[in-house]
């Protein structure tokens, strides 16, 4: 990224750090209630270079701006904000930048639910603790990531992105304790090949749609009488009068057991157990959830029919991409049975 730092900037970097993209392999809609997910990261990746300036200035390679920023104003609505909230939230940890300018690559898909915004947060921050000198545990990072996206940016996430691309590692998936916001790498074993696909139809959340089911789950707490639906079983979830948030409710509590026995599966190299539960899991997303659409469904099923061990939709649906599970060796003749099925869609990771 020298030369173009150079040419935009008129200066050399002083520190170069990235961070990557991610994907859900099973547990998706656990973490409000407060449970356990299982991210991995993607080999697209991030990269932030920076230098001390006269002026806060950033520069993205993807879409060919350069833009002020000014972390201690108010939020501009714009991409700067994913690069001047992580440094307000520095400031605030008393680790304070100067001016700086930011030049921004990234091959992590935009708009495709795989973290691309986490994904810059995280590399400022360890772009701007390389600038001066200072150092953070990865799990400071994400939180410092997630308190940008919450404070500065104004989207009230919570820590899973963000955890998953700080503390994430190539060739390992994080088991996430929601309630904890601790974790603990799985090494995937060579016979499991994940390959990430998009729809082709971009992720359109109807309005509200998030919030109702956020709601129904803890509804479904308040009814039960309990902290979360962490604290729920099977059992619990029968009695609730209400069909929809019993359903709402199904879902998380079987995901939470679906995600540990996706965990014991990884564990004892056994991918056809796990690709089984990635398609109940779907199933359960779109059945119980309803967070599916014609388009996922269809790419699931033409997955599996192609030969794949297990797919679901990975994200928070309505659009965007499956993650599935492909036996070794078989990917090029894998995709163009997808493709041929599903024409519009396209490879994220393969």
């Amino acid at each position: 990224m020298t030369p173009e730092f150079r040419r935009l900037f008129g200066l050399d970097p002083e520190v170069q750090q990235s961070a990557p993209g991610r994907v859900y392999l099973i547990g998706d809609h656990t973490d409000y209630a407060e449970g356990f997910c299982l991210p991995m990261p993607l080999a697209h990746l991030t990269q932030v270079a920076m230098a001390r300036a006269d002026s806060f200035r950033a520069a993205s390679l993807s879409n060919g701006e350069t833009l002020s920023f000014n972390p201690s104003g108010a939020p501009k609505g714009d991409w700067t904000d994913y690069i001047a909230g992580p440094i307000a939230e520095l400031a605030k940890r008393g680790i304070v930048l100067p001016p700086v300018a930011v030049l921004v690559r990234s091959d992590v898909p935009q708009g495709a639910g795989v973290s691309s915004s986490a994904a810059l947060e995280v590399a400022v921050i360890r772009a701007g603790l390389a600038l001066v000198g200072a150092a953070m545990t990865d799990v400071e990072v994400a939180r410092a990531a997630q308190a940008a996206e919450n404070n500065y940016c104004g989207v009230q996430c919570g820590i899973l992105d963000q955890m998953a691309s700080a503390v994430g590692r190539p060739g390992k998936a994080l088991l996430l304790d929601c309630r904890t916001n601790e974790g603990r790498l799985v090494a995937v074993p060579p016979a499991f090949r994940f390959a990430v696909v998009h729809c082709g139809v971009g992720r359109r959340l109807v309005d509200g749609a998030y919030n109702a089911r956020r709601a129904a789950v803890e509804e479904a707490a308040r009814l039960l009488g309990l902290r979360s639906l962490r604290d729920a079983t099977a059992s619990d979830i029968a009695s609730l009068p209400d069909g929809e948030v019993r359903r709402r409710a199904r879902h998380v509590v079987g995901e939470n057991a679906r995600v540990l026995a996706a965990v014991a599966a990884l564990e004892a190299g056994d991918p056809r157990r796990f690709g089984a539960l990635m398609t109940e899991s779907h199933y359960s997303l779109a059945g119980d959830y309803d967070v599916s659409t014609e388009a996922l469904d269809r790419l699931v099923e033409s997955a599996n029919a192609a030969g794949a061990y297990g797919a679901r939709l990975t994200g928070a649906g309505f659009g965007g991409c499956i993650v599935t599970l492909i036996p070794p060796g078989e990917a090029e003749g894998w995709w163009a049975k997808v493709k041929a099925a599903n024409p519009q869609s396209w490879t994220v990771q393969l």
